[in-house]
């Protein structure tokens, strides 16, 4: 009896921490329609032209996608969980090769995110990008330098990518980014974590009430959905799984 009282008390507080997070209304995910997306308007023509021109020639000479992601905050998510979601939704690089890399930087956040597709791990692994974000745009974002900060920084990704061996770039349509997907993959696998996890908590919970249960249940599943994915709007569909079983 005490360990099904424990486990209850568990996943209450489990439930306490998911469900303000999985209220909140997340922050919006900009249109793709450009390599330089810019929704604080921090850069000027010249700036996003030349920033535009470096990831083009990128992907016609690697085929890799370079894409870059201005916005102002990314609250309620992490900065990390929100860059997954775009990079997600936008599913950068090639089919098969996934090869995009994404920089976030949320302005008035002050956070910045660099992250890679599995194909570019290898040539951007967290480390070298923990110190492209120290060495290269922390100094120049202090002093207000954003445009400076992210030339240098995306300079030096595309020579890690240059120095990467990929399969060479096609021309015609199957050389075209996979960009505005909506990341079903991270859907089913947050769909599956929450069906597991339902199961499990249900069967340690069994002598709950049922609307009690069904609450913990729920509230289970989407949290753990959330902690291995990242995506707010998967983890509730988990969480309403775990509400209706």
């Amino acid at each position: 009896m005490a360990s099904r009282w424990l486990a209850w008390a568990f996943s209450l507080a489990w439930l306490a921490a998911a469900l303000p997070v999985l209220a909140q209304p997340l922050a919006p995910i900009p249109a793709l329609d450009s390599p330089v997306v810019d929704a604080t308007g921090t850069l000027d023509a010249a700036q996003k032209q030349r920033l535009q021109q470096q990831a083009l020639q990128l992907q016609q000479r690697k085929g890799s996608q370079l894409q870059l992601l201005l916005v102002a905050s990314t609250q309620p998510e992490t900065i990390e969980q929100y860059t997954q979601r775009v990079f997600d939704q936008w599913q950068l690089g090639r089919k098969g090769v996934d090869d995009g890399v994404l920089l976030v930087v949320a302005k008035d956040d002050r956070r910045v995110r660099i992250q890679p597709g599995y194909g570019l791990e290898g040539a951007i692994p967290d480390a070298i990008a923990n110190r492209i974000i120290q060495e290269y745009l922390a100094p120049k974002f202090r002093q207000g330098d954003y445009a400076g900060g992210i030339e240098d920084a995306t300079a030096m990704l595309v020579r890690l990518i240059d120095g990467e061996s990929l399969p060479a770039p096609v021309s015609g349509h199957d050389a075209a980014p996979r960009g505005g997907g909506g990341g079903g993959g991270g859907w089913i696998v947050a769909l599956l974590i929450g069906f597991v996890v339902a199961n499990i908590a249900r069967g340690i919970i069994s002598a709950l009430p049922r609307p009690l249960r069904a609450l913990l249940t729920g509230g289970a599943a989407g949290l753990a959905a959330l902690l291995f994915t990242s995506l707010l709007l998967a983890s509730g569909a988990a969480a309403l799984v775990g509400l209706l079983l």
